[in-house]
């Protein structure tokens, strides 16, 4: 009996410590997920004020300009261009007068903010987004609508691109221009809906989008814990 209760003693022992182990195992994997956790809500709450901060300031700049402009700032800070008669002819990428006479004007003010000492830093990539209605007349179908669509979209953007870092004032931010200035057509896959039915006219439009490099930073963390599990 006594061999009988040592032995069971160090069985006692063996899972006693096992239980510990698992338990050490448990506080340090929570205490990763808990540090992972404070690192993601930090960089979420800079995200937050940069964003309002900038939201604020694009704002401000442009008060008395959205409304001729036929614009408006997203909360996400996307610049919309909604007026489509004024921006390209149908069915054309090449840039109307009236919308050049708008670029003149809004984009070194708007470049001018996006380089300010308190956004510039973050700033991952500036986008010009080209969108576009789901109509195409004579398409034979849905894939010809996109990728007509698509093709169109995407010489829209260009255009833009194009004459916005050829304006005389960028000559001095051409280096940073290049590096964040993207030119994406999207065709229509981002419509607008108004009570479930697309709005046409709204769906034509332009977008200059900023993203910043903290988004990207919350995408590796979130990457990097999934990658994990």
């Amino acid at each position: 009996m006594k061999h009988d209760s040592n032995q069971w003693l160090s069985i006692s022992d063996m899972m006693s410590g096992l239980m510990l182990v698992f338990m050490f195992i448990s506080i340090g994997y929570m205490i990763e997920v808990e540090a992972e956790k404070e690192k993601i809500q930090n960089i979420a709450i800079t995200y937050k004020e940069g964003k309002l901060e900038l939201n604020k300031a694009l704002k401000s700049e442009f008060k008395n300009d959205l409304e001729r402009w036929n614009a408006e700032i997203l909360d996400n800070n996307t610049f919309r261009f909604k007026a489509p008669e004024i921006l390209f002819k149908s069915g054309k990428s090449n840039i109307k007068s009236e919308f050049q006479a708008i670029l003149n004007d809004f984009f070194p003010r708007y470049i001018k903010i996006l380089t300010d000492r308190r956004f510039r830093s973050e700033i991952d990539e500036v986008r010009i987004e080209g969108h576009t209605s789901s109509t195409w007349t004579n398409a034979k179908g849905k894939i010809e609508k996109y990728i007509n669509n698509a093709r169109l979209s995407q010489d829209r953007a260009f255009q833009v691109l194009n004459y916005c870092t050829n304006l005389e004032e960028m000559s001095s931010e051409l280096d940073w221009l290049i590096t964040v200035f993207r030119a994406n057509g999207l065709s229509f896959a981002k419509p607008i809906y108004e009570n479930g039915v697309e709005n046409v006219q709204m769906s034509r439009r332009v977008e200059f989008r900023v993203i910043t490099k903290t988004e990207d930073k919350i995408y590796k963390i979130l990457e990097a814990s999934s990658r994990e599990e």
